[in-house]
């Protein structure tokens, strides 16, 4: 996959959507391609967060502990980020992340994406919006079990 690729679908990331195909091209170079087998861990719930990850290709599992073992909660596909959560938050993993299929991601380390983040302010917003998102989409989740209960 090219740089001009990579970009391509980072330009289809709402938080990155306004940021310049330049500015994004230099993000891509500064960030690893890292490739997962079916299975792989990407990361561990628990573990300190150190990176995001963009999803290039595949999909992978988003999986909570539970009490009878892991709880699958989400599937990720290209075009989603993983992993943001822990480096804006300074938390540990919320979720562990195993690939489904074989994935290909951009890994971008914690700094830089406080670097982008200071250099870009409207980053800044996008996140916000996608983390309310989420925070509604695992509202909404919370209340069915509870009401299946």
């Amino acid at each position: 996959m090219s740089i001009d690729q990579e970009v391509e679908i980072l330009r289809r990331i709402p938080i990155f959507a306004k940021i310049e195909p330049a500015k994004l091209k230099l993000m891509a170079f500064a960030s690893e391609r890292v490739t997962y087998k079916p299975g792989q861990m990407l990361f561990r719930q628990g573990e300190r967060g150190d990176a995001a990850f963009i999803v290039l290709k595949g999909t992978a599992d988003v999986l909570i502990d539970g009490s009878d073992g892991p709880l699958r909660v989400a599937s990720l596909s290209e075009n989603e980020i993983i992993g943001e959560i822990a480096i804006l938050c300074d938390i540990p993993r919320t979720a562990t992340v195993q690939a489904e299929t074989e994935l290909t991601t951009l890994k971008i380390t914690a700094d830089l994406f406080f670097r982008m983040l200071m250099d870009f302010p409207e980053m800044g917003v996008e996140i916000m919006r996608v983390l309310a998102h989420r925070l509604e989409q695992t509202t909404a989740q919370l209340r069915q079990v509870q009401a299946a209960h």
